[in-house]
């Protein structure tokens, strides 16, 4: 593993070690998940604390897996430092879409690191569209960008139709905040790959087309 991965590490044991705090004390979990009752009280770190808990073991655990594949990847094209900015910027968006499109149930509630997480995959399939992802049964690997359309579209479908205990806005706000970060960190890419910039944008264009029409 090379030295660039050190971010990658820090990372996961913060969301080990506060998601381990938390399945263990109901008051600390309590305290910090994210609630949007809470949230418009006051309590706007809870948009950010709640990256760093996970409902449960597996949920831990398949993020942090996602996140090691995919992260030294982004470090390697854009560093240690725009790797952090853009983690935490995708953590952030993924907060305020899901604060956006749960303003008025105040009793909703969230955690994980998923926001973030989606921020890093977009980010790496942004600057290595044609690199292979495998997926669970299914026998084959997907071109990146390929998976990255298809999964933006399927988080759409979750958000109009609320499917599941999954926060998808979240995960659609997370990968929203690595597209973007990583055209602004990157934007020789408009010159270098734009068929693919302009590709990946489609779910962006067809969720903000779906919310002006009322359909979201």
């Amino acid at each position: 593993m090379g030295n660039f991965s050190l971010f990658t590490i820090i990372i996961i044991a913060a969301n080990a070690l506060i998601s381990y705090k938390g399945f263990n004390d109901y008051g600390f979990f309590e305290r910090y998940k994210f609630n949007v009752g809470s949230i418009r009280r006051g309590e706007q770190f809870r948009m950010f604390s709640s990256g760093f808990l996970h409902a449960d073991s597996a949920h831990l655990i398949f993020n942090m897996i996602t996140l090691y594949f995919f992260a030294d990847r982004v470090i390697y094209h854009l560093g240690n430092f725009n790797f952090l900015l853009l983690y935490i910027g995708s953590l952030a968006l993924g907060s305020l879409l899901s604060l956006y499109f749960h303003k008025d149930e105040y009793h909703y509630s969230a955690v994980g690191a998923s926001g973030a997480v989606m921020g890093v995959l977009y980010s790496a399939i942004l600057l290595e569209p044609q690199q292979g992802i495998y997926m669970l049964f299914i026998p084959f690997e997907i071109p990146g960008y390929i998976f990255g359309i298809i999964y933006l579209l399927y988080s759409i479908y979750g958000m109009k139709n609320r499917i599941g205990n999954i926060g998808h806005d979240a995960h659609f706000g997370g990968a929203v905040g690595g597209y973007i970060l990583t055209l602004i960190l990157t934007p020789s890419l408009f010159e270098t790959n734009l068929l693919m910039v302009g590709l990946l944008a489609v779910p962006i264009v067809v969720l903000l087309i779906m919310h002006k029409l009322g359909k979201i």
